[in-house]
């Protein structure tokens, strides 16, 4: 629904067609990740960790956030191999296959509800028995026959060898655990925001690493503007 298009239109390609007229017009791409940002005003100073140092007037920041994970042990190892943080991306892998989520909010059930048009069983688990999903897509959720709620529910370990074949989860009120066969596990408990490399300036940040900005994208200092965090 990119305004612009006739015809419907992935995110790769519209991201690949601004890049390339990006360039077209002169902008430089580079491959690093910034240290830091430093200066009171303009110019600012921005180090990057590959040792090269930029002089600026302005600086956008649009790092985005990045998935906040379980922190089971075994997640490195199955990731990209049935575990996800991203069903829109890799839930078509999952087909015909069960799978679960892990989450409580609007994101794990859309995701469940996204998983069910082509898994015959999605199982969400989630650590309390309320949920901070919209009451319209939990009832969406409660009605979908493909659909089961693990609650009071945490997972403890991923069972597989090569890919994912079940999850571990403990009952956080007996303290009982049980695994859940399953081929794909989609972790969708938020998102950790990538500014680790302002908390040395003097953006202000909320309690969660969000910049702070208004409406019109400034942030609390001048020449420094967030989009996209």
């Amino acid at each position: 629904n990119y305004a612009g298009f006739v015809n419907p239109v992935g995110g790769y390609e519209i991201m690949d067609a601004m890049h390339k007229q990006c360039k077209r017009l002169g902008v430089e791409f580079t491959a690093d990740e910034v240290e830091k940002i430093e200066g009171e005003k303009a110019p600012f100073t921005v180090t990057c960790k590959g040792g090269k140092v930029y002089q600026v007037l302005s600086v956008i920041v649009a790092t985005g956030a990045k998935a906040r994970w379980l922190g089971l042990a075994e997640e490195e190892k199955f990731k990209g191999h049935g575990l996800s943080a991203c069903a829109t991306c890799d839930g078509f892998f999952m087909r015909g296959k069960e799978v679960c989520v892990v989450g409580g909010g609007n994101t794990a059930f859309e995701d469940a509800l996204f998983l069910s048009q082509f898994c015959p069983k999605v199982s969400i688990i989630h650590r309390r028995e309320g949920f901070r999903a919209d009451q319209v897509t939990v009832e969406q959720v409660k009605k979908n026959p493909k659909i089961e709620l693990v609650l009071n529910s945490v997972p403890e370990k991923i069972i597989g060898t090569d890919s994912v074949e079940g999850v571990q989860v403990k009952n956080v009120k007996t303290g009982e655990s049980n695994v859940i066969p399953c081929s794909g596990l989609f972790v969708a408990i938020g998102a950790v925001p990538q500014t680790e490399f302002l908390k040395s300036s003097l953006v202000a940040l909320s309690d969660n690493g969000l910049v702070l900005a208004d409406e019109r994208t400034h942030t609390t200092l001048e020449g420094i503007f967030a989009a996209g965090i």
